[in-house]
């Protein structure tokens, strides 16, 4: 079929179910918004450019018309302010958990960030003792130095900690 003649079949079936689309509406949405809501049915039944292929365009219609208001009703649903009176004894304050779980997650890099910046061999020798629960004796045999050396160590990674948390706060 032709363009024009597409478009004079269109304006009949228009003509001939403006007027049930627009009670459809009335009946479910409105007076006010009815004619606004079908229009936008016979708007986009034009822009799909699927009416000549319809076998039923009257059911597709209303199908369209019936996916149109739950569309709207979502939307309504999204838009609308849902005000709650405040019941103390159920709306106790709740501990702030996840702000407390994201600063302990930044405080975990700050101090990742901090060890790997230290001396090699203070790392190493801070790592031993803290993860590997190793005396300072078992370091320094490890490590070929003496206890006070591993105490040095020990006593400038834990500046470096201190410094990093000081900083962080």
């Amino acid at each position: 079929m032709t363009a024009s003649g597409t478009t004079a079949s269109f304006e009949a079936f228009y003509r001939s179910q403006n007027r049930s689309l627009f009670h459809f509406f009335r009946r479910r949405a409105g007076g006010d918004a009815a004619d606004d809501l079908a229009q936008e049915v016979f708007a986009r039944m034009l822009c799909a450019d699927v009416f000549e292929r319809l076998d039923n365009p009257r059911a597709y219609m209303f199908r369209a018309a019936r996916n149109l208001l739950i569309e709207r009703s979502r939307r309504k649903g999204l838009n609308e302010a849902r005000l709650l009176p405040l019941i103390e004894e159920r709306d106790a304050a709740v501990c702030p958990e996840q702000a407390w779980s994201i600063e302990a997650a930044d405080l975990r890099r700050t101090l990742r960030r901090t060890i790997l910046a230290m001396p090699r061999r203070t790392r190493r020798i801070f790592l031993m003792h803290r993860l590997r629960s190793q005396t300072y004796m078992e370091i320094a045999n490890e490590v070929g130095i003496g206890q006070q050396g591993v105490e040095y160590h020990m006593m400038r990674a834990l500046a470096h900690c201190r410094t990093a948390v000081a900083s962080y706060r």
